[in-house]
């Protein structure tokens, strides 16, 4: 699954490698990656493959799940899409609460003690992803774990998802992308060792001359 998810992803250029002309990220970062799982949305082939993948990960991982709660925004398609082939309940997690009407961050009935799956399209330092299982076990449910679509496997996102004591499985992984993208002509093989420089470390920016 993991070959088959990374080469949709290539195809459609959700995620698009240039190391010759790095994207800079809004922390200033220089990228060699530039990542939009929003584009499978509009693939619908590759949709089945990702909402299907990601309904056999629940199934095989998390299967006392209950209820699938998506990330606000990407995870929210996803989440739904998902939810529709398990046949479970799903909702969101906002980023804040509403300043209007019930005020609520946590959108969809969710009922304490409740077995939840929380869905992201992208994992890559973790920070945003964990934020949404704190708010969901403030809520009183059991998050089982995170399934999501692709993750960078950066070593503050592994840091932090250990700490956090969250459990995630992707489809694909950094990893797969950038040898599957070699394989297929995306990027020249000796780019790969680039590409894990950054992965590894990606304040150093000396993967760059490399």
């Amino acid at each position: 699954m993991e070959k088959k998810i990374a080469k949709d992803l290539l195809s459609i250029k959700a995620v698009f490698f240039r190391p010759e002309e790095p994207f800079t990220w809004a922390s200033g970062i220089k990228s060699p990656v530039y990542c939009d799982n929003r584009l499978t949305l509009t693939a619908p082939e590759v949709r089945i493959d990702v909402e299907e993948g990601l309904a056999e990960v629940i199934r095989t991982h998390y299967p006392e799940c209950e209820v699938l709660m998506g990330t606000s925004t990407a995870g929210i398609a996803h989440a739904a899409i998902t939810a529709h082939i398990l046949g479970l309940p799903m909702g969101y997690v906002r980023s804040g609460s509403k300043d209007h009407g019930r005020q609520n961050q946590i959108e969809g009935k969710l009922l304490p003690g409740q077995k939840v799956v929380v869905v992201e399209d992208l994992i890559s330092t973790g920070g945003s992803v964990i934020e949404v299982v704190n708010v969901l076990r403030e809520a009183g449910v059991e998050v089982l774990g995170i399934a999501s679509i692709f993750t960078y496997g950066m070593k503050k996102g592994l840091v932090r998802l250990a700490e956090a004591n969250v459990k995630n499985v992707s489809l694909t992984n950094f990893d797969t992308i950038a040898e599957c993208a070699a394989e297929e002509g995306y990027i020249n093989p000796e780019d790969i060792a680039r590409l894990i420089a950054f992965r590894n470390n990606p304040s150093d920016e000396s993967w760059i001359k490399a």
